[in-house]
């Protein structure tokens, strides 16, 4: 059983990530925004879940999930700036 301590060490570091999420605030941080292509309201990530959140930025990352510009943001992301990302964007309240 893994304990509390090592849990934590696996998940990022939430002030690196707060200087990290700086662009995901251009788009995920404006109340009632569409991305203009394709057309779709543009989801709020604050106090979402961490996992959720490692897991898309990595399938971004990878290509199995389809959308240009979330590929381009997190390809150009370490694992670690996924984590820390994660961390900062997991903390805030919805």
């Amino acid at each position: 059983m893994a304990s509390t301590t090592a849990l934590a060490a696996d998940k990022g570091d939430a002030a690196a990530g707060r200087t990290k999420a700086y662009t995901c605030s251009g788009c995920h941080g404006i109340e009632g925004w569409k991305n203009p292509y394709p057309n779709y309201h543009v989801p709020r990530i604050g106090g979402q879940n961490y996992d959720y959140l490692v897991n898309a930025l990595t399938e971004y990352q990878k290509g199995e999930r389809a959308h240009p510009t979330m590929q381009a943001q997190a390809q150009s992301m370490s694992d670690q700036d996924i984590r820390d990302i994660a961390t900062f964007l997991a903390g805030i309240a919805p």
